[in-house]
Parts: structure tokens; C-alpha cells; sequence
């Protein structure tokens, strides 16, 4: 290890890396903390050899994604190791779910929890060879409610804004309430600066974020504001600012919201509403607090006000003691539901949540992986018939930039979040285009401009 005095000239330089895993709340994590970091005079650079502080804003929902991260610290430490004085942090929820076992790496600088990063630039200026700084205490109050984040996106079209944190529904499987804290919402005035200033900067698209944007309250003497009232706030700004927002939860979400959705033109017509399970059993294990019937009468709410709404969701594949017959209901809710995409996963148990004390992992392996490959199946087949549908019509697309697999196309997405490719010759990122539907596979909509 260098000494600190050839430590404390290196970080002069005040350049800054960070690697950003897991959700969209991480990437607005991120956004903030180069935010704080800034005000303090560092630079943000996307070349990790050029910096001389590196930090990972860690996620750890599954176990694949903490798992990426070991073998990232290790590539960090090379930097470390050829590289004098570079100070290496692990920030975020791993942060905060695995400070020891980090620290004992003897590996890391700094350790950092989701609601520290107002210490960053002191951390910082104490660290020390062998002495790494340590900040993981969750916090009742702290939203970073007066700080606009530094936007990381490349393209300048969606930004997201975090409108609360943490989350109170302690479901049984999830390690969020334990990493994160309990749930608080900001203040409605600082979410409107903040779009406000998305706005002023040029972007096209906001999308409010929280663990459970149902559960959003504010409430003091002079207001009381939940969240239908928050997003029509927010489209009320500028009407031809795209407005989204995730995630919601299905024994919150309301017909207030779904109303104020069809009433605002702007608000996209698209839900991201979590299933888990169509068992009613697993359900209750899993502490949903909803059921099977329950959650299908919110999808025949939603689409007999807004026929148009795109609903995709999150299921787990082999949560514990899930028999054939529970994994049928959930194909079952599946078809029923018709989801235009999910994202599927086998469960990983993650340690500390309600359902590692008390519940056995006790679905073989193989067994997980046979109904997750079926869940997949079956969603590819809903998402091609549902984008099959799509075909002949038009839909208003907000220009993304251009395709992956084609250079010489475009793509953007429709209201209700599914992804077009089309020929663009003549528009750019955050142009608004129409666009007719010829042809489709199960993931993408293609079509050309009219």
C-alpha cells in the first residue's frame, strides 16, 4: 500500500469510476452520488484506468448479482495493486448487507450503505492504507431530496426520479427492507424541481421510481398527496413529457391511479405489476398479501379503462415447497393475465430474510430450472401474440436511438413500453415519430414511419 501521503497526492487527481448493478434505483444511487462527489470537486471519467477512486453500487436482490460482483473486486484490486493510490468502495446494498465479509477481503477502502453517501467526501478524505472507512446506518429521514442527480444516460431522452425509499412490505423472500430501510417518501415540491430540471435539460421521458409507488404519501398540515395525485402533478408539468413510473404492488395499486392514468394524456399506458406466484399458498409464504383472484381482477380493471395498457410482470420459479400444482396456477395466471413480458428467475435464498430463517430452499435445483424454462416458453409464445396484435396498427414512438443490430434503423418505445426497429433516415434520440406495425417477433415491434 502506498503511503498516505502519496495516497492523498493521487486523490488530488479526484477522478471517479463507478459500476453501476441491479435496478433503475441504483442508476439514480449513482446519479446522486456523482452529484455529492462533484460538489467536491471530482470528475466523473467511464475509464476505470483513469481514475484513482473506483467504486461498485451493488445490488443484491439475487445472489447472480453479488456473485459478479467478487469477481469485479478482483479486477479492481489489479487497478489497485499496478496503480498508486487508487482507493477502491463497494457502495449500495451488498454494501450494507456484507460489510464484514467485504472488509476482510482487505480489499476495500470504503464500505458505504444506500443511505451514507453524504459521507462519501469525508470517507474519502480519511481514508487510509489498512484503515478502510465504514458507513452502512439506515436512516428514517434520508431521500437526498436536495440534490439533482448528474445524469448518466447516454442519450439525453429518459431520465429517472426516485420518489421514495425503502420499502415496509418485508415479503418474505426479499432482502430490500433489510439493505434499504424502511419506506419514506420525499417531499412533493423537491420531486417537481427535479423534474423540472429534466425538463430544462431537454429529456422527453421522467420516470418515477420507488419500491412501491402505490405506497407513496405525503402528508402534512397542508397537504395530503398519495400517488395518483403526485403523477398527475408531474404530467401536468409539460404535456409532451413522456410520463412512467415502477414499480407498482398489486394489493396497493388503485382505481384512483388507473383512472388518473386514462384521464392524463401523457402518462404511458404501461404497468409493471410484480405477480411472484398464482399459487394462493405460496403467496401467503411469500407475505404478497393478495391473491390469485385478487390480482386478476386489478388486470380486468386496468383493461377496461385503458384497453391499450401494456402489463408486464415478475414471477420466482421454485420458491419454497412449490409443488407441480402451484407452478400450474402460476402458468396459469400467466395465460389468464396475457402479459406482454416478464422477468422470470429461479429463486436464490438470500440470507437474513424471513424466508431463509423459517422456510427450507427445498426444490431441487433441476426441478427450478425445468419450471423456469416453462414459464419462459409460455411467455414467449403470450409476447408474440401480443405483439401480433400490434400489427397494422400506428403507434406514436419516442425515438430512442439507434438499434443494436442495425445501424442504419432506429428504435424507440410505444406508450405501453414495447421496443420498435424501423428505417429513421432523417431522425435523432428524443424525435417523436409515428409508426405502423408490419411485422413483429416476441420481443420487438417492427414497423416504418408514416
Amino acid at each position: 500500500m502506498p503511503k498516505r501521503s502519496e495516497q492523498l497526492r493521487i486523490l488530488m487527481k479526484k477522478k471517479i469510476y463507478i459500476e453501476t448493478y441491479g435496478c433503475q434505483m441504483n442508476v439514480v444511487d449513482s446519479e446522486v452520488i456523482f452529484s455529492i462527489l462533484g460538489k467536491e470537486g471530482y470528475e466523473r471519467t467511464a475509464n476505470m484506468s483513469d481514475a484513482n477512486v473506483i467504486l461498485a453500487n451493488t445490488c443484491s436482490v439475487r445472489d447472480n448479482a453479488e456473485q459478479r460482483i467478487w469477481g469485479r473486486l478482483e479486477v479492481f484490486n489489479q487497478e489497485k495493486e499496478s496503480r498508486s493510490g487508487v482507493v477502491v468502495g463497494i457502495v449500495g446494498c451488498m454494501a450494507e448487507r456484507l460489510k464484514d465479509k467485504l472488509i476482510q477481503t482487505g480489499k476495500v477502502d470504503i464500505v458505504a450503505g444506500p443511505d451514507a453517501y453524504r459521507s462519501l467526501p469525508e470517507m474519502l478524505r480519511e481514508v487510509a492504507p489498512e484503515r478502510p472507512k465504514i458507513n452502512v446506518l439506515l436512516s428514517r429521514e434520508e431521500n437526498y431530496s436536495d440534490i439533482i442527480p448528474v445524469r448518466m444516460d447516454k442519450n439525453g431522452v429518459s431520465a429517472f426520479v426516485t420518489i421514495m425509499r425503502g420499502c415496509n412490505n418485508v415479503c418474505s423472500y426479499c432482502v430490500v427492507p433489510y439493505t434499504r430501510g424502511a419506506e419514506r417518501s420525499r417531499d412533493p415540491k423537491t420531486i417537481l424541481t427535479e423534474v423540472r430540471d429534466v425538463i430544462e435539460k431537454g429529456y422527453k421521458e421522467v420516470t418515477l421510481l420507488g419500491q412501491n409507488v402505490d405506497s407513496y404519501h405525503w402528508k402534512t398540515d397542508a397537504e395530503d398527496i398519495d400517488f395518483p395525485d403526485l403523477l398527475e402533478m408531474v404530467a401536468r408539468l409539460n404535456p409532451s413529457l413522456r410520463v412512467r413510473f415502477a414499480t407498482n404492488h398489486p394489493k396497493d395499486i388503485s382505481d384512483k391511479l388507473i383512472e388518473a392514468m386514462a384521464r392524463q394524456k401523457n402518462i404511458c399506458h404501461h404497468i409493471h405489476l410484480p405477480v411472484q406466484s398464482g399459487s394462493n399458498r405460496l403467496l401467503e409464504k411469500m407475505r404478497r398479501r393478495y391473491t390469485h383472484e385478487w390480482y386478476l381482477e386489478r388486470v380486468r380493471k386496468i383493461r377496461e379503462v385503458m384497453p391499450d395498457c401494456g402489463i408486464t410482470t415478475d414471477v420466482i420459479a421454485g420458491f419454497c415447497s412449490e409443488t407441480d400444482e402451484d407452478h400450474q396456477l402460476t402458468l396459469s395466471i400467466f395465460r389468464e393475465a396475457g402479459f406482454d413480458y416478464a422477468y422470470m428467475f429461479q429463486y436464490s435464498e438470500r440470507p437474513g430474510t424471513l424466508a431463509a430463517r423459517n422456510y427450507p430452499d427445498d426444490v431441487p435445483a433441476d426441478v427450478k430450472t425445468r419450471r423456469l424454462n416453462e414459464i419462459i416458453a409460455l411467455q414467449g409464445q403470450l409476447s408474440l401474440e401480443s405483439n401480433q396484435r400490434d400489427v397494422g396498427k400506428t403507434f406514436e414512438v419516442l425515438v430512442e436511438g439507434p438499434s443494436k443490430r442495425n445501424q442504419e434503423e432506429l428504435c424507440g418505445r410505444t406508450g405501453s413500453d414495447k421496443m420498435c426497429v424501423f428505417p429513421g433516415k432523417g431522425h435523432v434520440a428524443g424525435d417523436y415519430v409515428s409508426v405502423k406495425v408490419t411485422s413483429c417477433t416476441s420481443a420487438t415491434l417492427i414497423g416504418k414511419i408514416v
